[in-house]
Formats: structure tokens, sequence, C-alpha cells
């Protein structure tokens, strides 16, 4: 630690009465702030930061930390900073502190407009202890739209490393810029997606698409590298060794510093294949009652996670950026579904009343449909919408061999109001995001695929929407030997199948304009090396859709990155 890290921080408070701000920002049912917005008016050109200087800054009188006791451990730190769920005016702010010794722990924050620390925006001191396992969370408000703040945290006399983050813009948006991502096995391999992801300094925000995290224990699925604990997990004790050692990982600490992130999960930060009510990776006979360990999953992934806490199990919510688009993240595993049924029952396939995201998050996402004004719609979601079966030509109520019906294929009646919601609100408008199969796709998203006076192939006439699926971040795909011949096989069988990379893993970068809506896939060809130079990210496939045409084209190229974006924190 450099000596001035080691110093005694004994900065006395200022003159100043201003009081510490510890307020919370209160959320309308959409997840956004229900406090007022205060517009700045000004429009969001995404390339820099926009609305840095709109009312000249007061002098800086906020308090100092203060500090003259004996310096804390270097390790204070160890699990880095993090924010995520962005508002216009609000963004939550992380950190964990790792004290030598067991007790309550004052931990002091700083939200600044520039890296030196000089235009301090919110600073105050929050208690954090063993009940929350020493994890620091708080809604730092009050903030300008559309622009970049940084923060750190501060405890014993020790320094955080700097975050780097950014609020919603509002008004009129021309261009966002979104990595998307899911799906990190640790025992599979090193997260050099997430270092891609980090380097990238344009993004508004990461959206995580689920499984950040994997239960099992060690040599049960993957053997690169060993999980803490060795066990699978299955107590509170044991989710939070796992998030804590996955958030010292280096890659993915760097993303959590570079972006804020919007996540949800998926089945794995609970058990593999979980619903509502079990999960296939789960004994009641041996491992204790589901209600247990999933509340125990919840917890800590509300404690671990920079993720703005509603109802307990409730991930569902909106984001609004501005007139250009709305984030509207589902939850397809926990709150509503029931449990996946057998291949090849096709009366549980089409059962009216089997539920994938539950009644009440399906009445709140027509809402949401409805009642938007923004542009684009996009859906972040675990589990792949669009049609995968092996049998050609059949309709969508007949049969055919679902190859997995873990996936919407095996909820049709839900899919099938999903679709009603969008064809009666603004079809060629939505996009939908998709995590959870380790392999990438790209997809026109229609009715009755397999019936050409529905969908036709080569027009593309009867898409609603289009899907996008990102790989693993190192989580496994097919396997290379076979991975082109089945990509080729999935083409050829499903005719909204437009593109499909079933081996590589990487990530995908949305890039959103008023008129057109382009995702690129960046892929590794190896993440079981840990020296992520050896083989480093390439861009894969690029595809778009034009605003209101509803169905995919195949890019020549990835867009361009956006210029004079903020520079990333060292």
């Amino acid at each position: 630690m450099s000596t001035s890290r080691r110093e005694f921080l004994r900065v006395a408070l200022g003159a100043s009465s201003a009081p510490f701000l510890f307020q919370l920002v209160a959320c309308a049912d959409d997840g956004t702030a229900s406090a007022p917005d205060p517009d700045t008016g000004i429009d969001p050109d995404a390339g820099g930061d926009t609305g840095s200087d709109t009312v000249e800054d007061l002098p800086d009188t906020l308090p100092q930390y203060e500090y003259d006791g004996p310096p804390g451990p270097d390790s204070l730190f160890t699990h880095g900073v993090a924010s995520g769920d962005p508002l216009t005016t609000a963004v939550i702010i992380w950190t964990r502190v790792t004290p030598e010794t067991d007790g309550d722990q004052e931990v002091w924050y700083e939200v600044s407009k520039d890296l030196e620390f000089t235009r301090r925006v919110s600073v105050g001191y929050i208690t954090t202890g063993a009940d929350a396992d020493y994890t620091v969370k708080f809604d730092a408000e009050d903030l300008e739209p559309g622009r970049t703040y940084y923060y750190r945290f501060m405890c014993q006399g020790v320094i955080s490393p700097v975050g780097r983050t950014r609020t919603a813009p509002t008004g009129d948006v021309s261009r966002l810029r979104f990595g998307v991502c899911s799906c990190s096995s640790y025992a599979h391999g090193y997260f050099h997606a997430y270092k891609g992801l980090a380097e990238r300094n344009d993004l508004a925000a990461v959206l995580h698409l689920g499984d950040y995290i994997y239960e099992y224990g060690t040599g049960q699925y993957g053997i690169i590298r060993e999980y803490e604990p060795a066990n699978e997990i299955v107590s509170l004790s044991d989710y939070r060794l796992r998030y804590a050692q996955y958030r010292r990982d280096e890659n993915l600490a760097a993303m959590h510093r570079q972006h804020p992130v919007i996540a949800v999960w998926d089945d794995h930060e609970t058990a593999d294949n979980s619903f509502q009510n079990g999960a296939g990776n789960h004994s009641e006979g041996t491992e204790g009652a589901w209600a247990d360990r999933k509340a125990a999953a919840i917890q800590a992934y509300y404690e671990w996670m920079p993720i703005r806490e509603r109802e307990p199990g409730r991930v569902w919510r909106s984001f609004n950026y501005g007139n250009l688009a709305d984030l509207i993240m589902l939850d397809t595993r926990l709150w509503g579904r029931d449990e996946e049924a057998s291949r090849g029952n096709i009366d549980a396939f089409n059962d009216e009343q089997r539920q994938l995201l539950g009644a009440d998050q399906e009445e709140w996402l027509a809402e949401q449909l409805d009642n938007s004004t923004a542009r684009w719609k996009v859906l972040g979601q675990q589990v792949m919408m669009g049609t995968y079966k092996n049998a050609p030509g059949l309709d969508a109520n007949g049969g055919g061999d679902i190859l997995n019906p873990d996936q919407w294929d095996g909820y049709r009646a839900a899919r099938e109001r999903v679709f009603r919601m969008i064809e009666t609100t603004d079809p060629g408008s939505v996009i939908v995001l998709t995590g959870d199969i380790h392999s990438s796709w790209a997809h026109d998203l229609a009715r009755d695929p397999n019936n050409p006076d529905s969908y036709n192939r080569e027009t593309q006439t009867g898409s609603l929407a289009v899907e996008f699926v990102t790989p693993g971040i190192s989580s496994p795909g097919f396997p290379a030997l076979v991975a082109d011949a089945l990509a080729q096989q999935a083409i050829d069988t499903n005719p909204t199948c437009r593109w499909a990379q079933l081996s590589n893993r990487g990530y995908m970068v949305l890039d959103i304009t008023p008129d057109r809506v382009q995702n690129d896939w960046y892929h590794y060809e190896d993440v079981v090396d840990p020296d992520a130079n050896l083989f480093p990210e390439s861009f894969n496939a690029g595809f778009y859709t034009d605003w209101g045409t509803g169905f995919l084209k195949q890019a020549s190229s990835a867009a361009e990155p956006i210029a004079d974006a903020p520079a990333t924190v060292e």
C-alpha cells in the first residue's frame, strides 16, 4: 500500500453543518424513483459527460472523512466496489469490508463528479456488520441525469479502489450502448469476457442476465478452478463464501469498477433448473427444505449484488433511458415459474394455466409495454424465447421434438400471451435479450414460425420482434467438433433462427439508435488459459433490426464505438 493510502486520515470536518446523506430512493411499481425527476433539459449526446456542467458547482463544503486510529489491513477492500440499477437521479453503490476482527464497521463513502474528488456531491457514514456479511449498499441520489460519477469508500484509514458509474439520461437520447452477458462458471475457466467489458468505456451499463455464480461443488461441473467452499452451496454461509470468491476475481472486479450493472438471476444463483417451488439440483431429503435454501440464496444475492431491493424475491423491474429505450428486466426463473414439463408433453406445453412469469409479473409486463413511450422496448430475461425443435414443418400447436422444455418452448401458452402483448402494443420495437444457454443465437420471433402462412422465411414477414442470445462468460457451450454442424442444423430446421454459434464464450454489445438496434457478438476461443492476451477477443457477428420491421438482417461489421466517452478508472 502506498504512503498516501496508509497514512492516517485525520481531516477535520469543515465549518459547514451540511448533514450526512443517508437517504434512500422510494421506488414506484416499475422500479423507477417515485420522486420527481428534475429534467435538466439537456439532449444527452451519448458520447461524453452530458449534463456535467448544467449548473455551476457550489463550493464543496461537505464533511470530510475523519479517522485517527490504527490503519486497517491492506486487504480491507478485497472485494472491490460496484454500482448498479441506475436511475436518472440515483444509482446503487456497493462495497464490502473484510475486517481482521469481528464487530460493526463504520464505512465512509464519497460520490464525486471528478476523479480527483474535488466536486463531491454525496458523502456519509454507513455501519455494516456480520448481519449483512459486512457488505455496504446505499442509494446515491440527487444526481444529474446522463452523466458519469466516481465513488470510493474509506474504513479504518484505508481507501477503496475508485469506481465509475453513470446515471440514466432523460429527454432526447441519440444513442446508447450496453454490454450484455451471463453464465460465469468459475470452475470452467477464466473471466476474460469481463475484462473485455471493463475495457469498453462507452457502455451505459452492463446487463447481466443471470448465472452470476454457480452452486456446484469442486469437481461437480468443471475442473479448471476450485470452488470455495468446496461443497455444493446450500446454506447462507455457503452462498456468501461463493460470492466472496467470485468477487475476488480481478476481471469481474474490473467490470464492476467501470460500469453500473443491471442484473437478474437465473437458476444457478440458487440451484440448477430451479423454479418457484423446487429445483432439479435440490434434494429435500439431504439438503433440507427448498424454501430455506431459496431464501438463503436470495439473501446472499441481495447482499452481494448492487441491486435496488424491493419485496423479497422480486427482481423484475424497469429502467427508462429517455425517449430512446425502456429496459424491462424479467424473472423467468424463481418468481412464478411452474416446474418444467417432460419432453414431448404437448398438453403441458400448451396448458393455458402453466406459468413462466407468474400472473402478476405477466400483468406488469403488459402494462410496461402498453405504457412505454420509448422508441425501443428491451426485455432482459433468462431463457431462450425463439423456437428450437428438430422436426420441421409442424405448426405451433403440433408435435415436434422440443429440445429444451426449460425454455419458452416448454411454456407455449405463456409465450403466446407475450406475443399478443407485443402485437397489440408496438410490434417491430421490441428487443429480447437472453442468457442461460451458453451459446450465441439471433432469432426472429414469430407466433407460428413453422407455418409459412404465418412466417415467411425468405421475406421474414410475420416476425413480431427479435431476440439476441448471449454466450457464457466461461460456461461451456457445445463441443467445438460438432458445434458448427449443430448450428447449421438448428438454422435449417428452425425458420426463425437466423444465426447461431454454439461453442465460443464471450459477451454482446447492444447498440441502440432511434432507427436501428445492432447487436454484436465478441468471442474468445479459449478461457482455460489464464492469460487472456494469448487468446484475445474477436468480433464474430453482428445482426440488426430497423425500427418498425421486427426482423433481423446481418451487419457487415461491428457498430462503431462512441467517440469521446468518459475514460475508465485506473
